[in-house]
């Protein structure tokens, strides 16, 4: 005896974001790494609130993208270093996320940041299903790739035109625009969280420094005293 099967439920569902791995288990690189991305999150937050009044974005830090199915399934992501999609609500059915899932909401983050712990080699790889650089620019395709090296203190920012990433040209203030988001990504030298080194920070388009939190209480903190007026504790 035979029964009928609902093709419907006999198909294998595409796993979401609850069944696929969050970690493929390796070290973070450096002591660097976590503070930068923090960093990058922290000075932004409020551009990000401004464009997003619902609070619909999500940022990803060392977090994987999933891209295709593969066995393990970490094999089908790549996990930026730091990475904003806007436009997607920041939870999925009240859970925090453990990864982005490409195939269950399409739409690709606007920038996606590497930051360099090797020779920068793994990061400009062009190896067609292999290589970061080309699975960033022939399948998630994020319009803005970074590749951020602390020891050179430099960035290599490429926008996807035409299909393929070129290399963009730096401003005068040695900064390079996203201009979707209005802001300039750049290095900026200076102390934060106890270690003085060339750091990646965003400006706005006119050359403003985007501040930390900290940062801003600092600073208002300095324009009270200024006035004579002493902080309460």
């Amino acid at each position: 005896m035979t029964s009928a099967t609902d093709p419907s439920t006999a198909l294998t569902p595409f796993p979401d974001h609850t069944q696929l791995p969050e970690s493929d288990g390796t070290f973070v690189k450096n002591f660097q790494e976590h503070p930068q991305s923090i960093l990058l999150t922290d000075s932004i937050k409020p551009i990000l609130e401004k464009r997003h009044p619902d609070g619909q974005y999500c940022i990803g830090q060392d977090s994987g993208i999933y891209w295709r199915i593969t066995d393990p399934p970490e094999k089908g992501a790549e996990a930026p270093d730091w990475f904003y999609v806007g436009n997607v609500p920041p939870t999925l059915n009240g859970q925090t996320r453990r990864s982005y899932v490409l195939w269950r909401e399409f739409i690709a983050p606007l920038i996606a940041l590497e930051f360099v712990s090797g020779d920068g080699s793994e990061e400009r790889d062009k190896t067609p299903w292999k290589g970061k650089f080309w699975i960033y620019e022939q399948v998630i395709r994020p319009p803005f790739y970074g590749i951020y090296e602390v020891n050179k203190a430099s960035v290599e920012v490429y926008e996807l035109i035409g299909g393929q990433y070129q290399l963009l040209t730096a401003n005068e203030r040695a900064h390079y625009p996203i201009h979707p988001l209005g802001v300039e990504l750049g290095i900026w030298q200076g102390q934060y969280q106890n270690m003085e080194l060339p750091w990646l920070r965003w400006w706005d388009l006119q050359g403003n420094l985007l501040l930390t939190g900290e940062e801003r209480a600092d600073r208002l903190t300095a324009q009270l005293r200024s006035l004579g007026v002493e902080p309460e504790a």
